[in-house]
């Protein structure tokens, strides 16, 4: 297979997208109030359905694969669940008691839960009430800063979030009716704790040196990783009680998003316009290569391309639609936004220059 680019938003960014189980439908946000569905029909992307409930810029989608359901959150401090039936897409508003936008979305592995970061100094952690028949949360609060990611351990109780205070906190996620108790009470790496004590005990805390932009837990949750705007990846080890961090520096410009394609690997994407490959083992992890150039020549042209848009962009104020002369060896123009799994053997980038990209694993030469 090869690689795919489509240009699902020319001329502006895609913030977020998520795709079903199987990958032949994404959704995606093209920098509006608004979620446009596509399915895949033969080597093209069709315009299925947009979804028009927001009021402000979509932050967040999610696409639960078990349910089919998708949640999306937006600055408007609203999100909503969107059911399809044989009529379309129907949205339930959620009651988030946010007083800020919202920033991130994830659901819960179980698809019970789902938690969205907001600049509140709150997260909300939500489930179905089925007395009341609508989506109610109960809110992690007290917060330093604006959540800006978060992930779910496998666990489906334990939730890891960063944000713009240069940190990263596990907290307890636990809903009372929703989660297992006795699992819970068992204790983790994080240490042990009473379910009744429930959502937004603090669990543990790690200094970061920059904003927190992508953090994920590994599939078995013995390790998480986040990435910082002080160009830095850290890996952490969180089987054993000792939860020790390995941190890399890196030779270019900060990555923004990361996922974990098995426990030895991290696929991560940021402003050098190209996904990055890191392998390794626990407390043991290194840099391998960008997955999107050719030789060492073109390697140093396209950093130093790409620090020339960052920095056109940053100095003088250029939008998209200036004049902007330079052209990047690599796929995407602009910096990547969001990197998430498309399939088994492939995975997904977005990015300012409102391209989606398909990258199977053989086309990088990546064995998973």
């Amino acid at each position: 297979m090869s690689i795919s680019i489509n240009n699902f938003a020319s001329g502006t960014a895609i913030t977020a997208h998520a795709f079903n189980k199987d990958g032949t439908r994404v959704a995606l946000c093209p920098n509006t109030n608004e979620v446009v569905i596509y399915r895949k029909e033969g080597n093209d992307w069709k315009l299925e359905v947009t979804l028009k409930e927001h009021d402000s810029l979509v932050t967040g989608i999610d696409w639960a694969p078990g349910t089919n359901k998708i949640v999306t959150c937006s600055q408007d401090r609203n999100a909503y669940v969107w059911t399809e039936d044989k009529d379309g897409w129907h949205p339930a508003l959620v009651i988030l008691r946010l007083t800020r936008g919202c920033t991130s979305v994830k659901w819960s592995p179980k698809e019970d839960k789902f938690a969205v970061g907001s600049a509140a100094l709150a997260i909300s952690v939500c489930y179905w009430d089925p007395e009341g028949n609508w989506w109610v949360s109960r809110l992690i609060k007290n917060l330093t800063s604006t959540a800006l990611t978060v992930s779910w351990h496998p666990n489906n109780f334990l939730l890891a979030v960063g944000g713009t205070d240069s940190q990263v906190t596990v907290y307890s996620a636990f809903v009372k009716n929703i989660d297992n108790s006795k699992v819970a009470s068992a204790g983790t790496a994080f240490g042990k704790f009473s379910p009744k004590e429930a959502v937004g005990m603090v669990m543990a805390t790690f200094k970061s040196s920059g904003w927190i932009t992508g953090i994920s837990f590994s599939p078995s949750g013995n390790q998480c990783a986040w990435v910082s705007r002080s160009s830095t990846i850290e890996f952490l080890h969180c089987e054993t009680p000792d939860l020790k961090t390995q941190v890399i520096k890196l030779r270019g410009l900060p990555l923004s998003s990361l996922f974990w394609a098995n426990e030895t690997t991290v696929l991560a994407g940021g402003h050098d316009c190209t996904p990055v490959l890191f392998q390794g083992s626990p407390l043991n992890y290194n840099y391998v290569r960008d997955l999107d150039a050719g030789e060492s020549a073109t390697l140093n042209k396209a950093n130093s391309s790409a620090k020339a848009v960052f920095e056109k962009k940053t100095n003088l104020g250029l939008d998209s639609n200036e004049d902007n002369d330079t052209s990047l060896p690599t796929k995407h123009q602009n910096r990547i936004i969001e990197i998430i799994r498309h399939s088994p053997t492939s995975f997904s980038t977005v990015g300012c220059d409102g391209n989606q990209i398909i990258w199977p694993f053989s086309a990088v030469n990546l064995k998973v």
